[in-house]
């Protein structure tokens, strides 16, 4: 195998915005993993929040190059277990190198992803739309330019949330979920979800800090709407840890290094009743396409990364109305497009 890496600053069609961050751009690492004729692709964003950078990510992946190269990818599973020793520091790395040797082994396979995985997309769920934090007025605009069945509302302005929802509410009949990102107290996040469920919200997804786990007891107890973990949720550990503290997980690929350990998270979830998401990190249609190959696993999705993004640097999955409509090509169907290259 070759590797080669794909630098590229994604654009934001929106400034987005959540309780802890906003940005214009997002900067994104692609992972090319190449094999005669075929290539597979894989993705990780960087993000200050977890101190991940597009640097970080090659310097990691460049330290084992010849490792990777010289590695016979029969098992993509058996690879991720070879490699992980070197990602003890940087998942996110891991997760790109991870999605690539997938995507190149089920190519070879003369399959998409999901069928290699024996998995029917026949009724797996939609994904929903993200409004990022903005004054009422633009966040109304951005949901009248993307109708949508099923919208995620990001939060974590405690003194105007509700009559945020309440606004956003009087413009569309579509399904809520909403984000706190970390921005509420437990006594906030228990009032809050009767105030939601009111206004047909579906769940609260991650609304205290992901270290107050006697205040995430109070108010999975209390709570009338589910709870989802998201940021207390990152490695596989923490699975089980959510079990008693959270209705569902959030399992996000680059936070926990790769579709390898997001399957046997998605497994363990339901083995103790939890119900399972699967989020983006506004990747591109590289790291869209490779998550929506877990779709058929799963209760809810997250998946509008790369439509929140106006250079997306591939093809890949397509979305109709909330529904994952998969590449005709194997793998995960991805193939990049003309791109430029970051200067990063």
């Amino acid at each position: 195998m070759q590797l080669f890496f794909h630098r590229v600053d994604l654009r934001l069609k929106h400034t987005f915005t959540i309780a802890h961050d906003s940005r214009d751009v997002q900067p994104t690492l692609i992972v090319e993993l190449r094999d005669g004729p075929f290539s597979g692709f894989g993705e990780a964003t960087a993000t200050r929040y977890y101190g991940i950078t597009i640097g970080g990510m090659v310097a990691s992946l460049e330290a084992i190059r010849s490792i990777i190269e010289g590695y016979d990818l029969v098992d993509p599973e058996q690879f991720w277990a070879a490699m992980h020793p070197h990602f003890a520091d940087n998942p996110f790395a891991q997760c790109a190198l991870d999605q690539a040797a997938w995507d190149l082994w089920a190519k070879k396979q003369g399959q998409p992803l999901y069928k290699c995985w024996q998995l029917d997309p026949e009724n797996s769920p939609i994904s929903d739309y993200t409004i990022g934090l903005d004054t009422p007025e633009r966040m109304v605009e951005k949901m009248q330019e993307r109708p949508w069945p099923l919208y995620k509302i990001k939060l974590g302005r405690p003194a105007e949330d509700i009559e945020l929802v309440r606004t956003l509410r009087q413009h569309t009949d579509a399904v809520f979920r909403v984000d706190a990102n970390c921005g509420w107290s437990a006594a906030e996040a228990i009032a809050k979800s009767i105030q939601l469920r009111d206004l047909d919200v579906e769940f609260i997804e991650q609304p205290l800090p992901a270290n107050d786990w006697e205040g995430a007891k109070k108010v999975y107890q209390q709570s009338v709407l589910p709870i989802i973990a998201d940021e207390s949720c990152i490695v596989e550990s923490d699975v089980d840890r959510c079990a008693g503290y959270f209705h569902g997980v959030n399992i996000k690929l680059t936070k926990c290094g790769g579709l390898t350990p997001a399957r046997r998270m998605i497994a363990r979830a339901r083995a103790l009743n939890l119900r399972v998401m699967v989020g983006c990190m506004t990747e591109s249609s590289v790291g869209i396409s490779a998550i929506a190959q877990l779709l058929p696993l799963l209760d809810y999705a997250d998946l509008d990364g790369a439509m929140l993004i106006a250079n997306d640097p591939a093809a890949g999955v397509t979305f109709d109305y909330g529904r994952v409509v998969y590449a005709t090509e194997n793998g995960t169907g991805v193939r990049l497009l003309p791109y430029e290259q970051s200067a990063a």
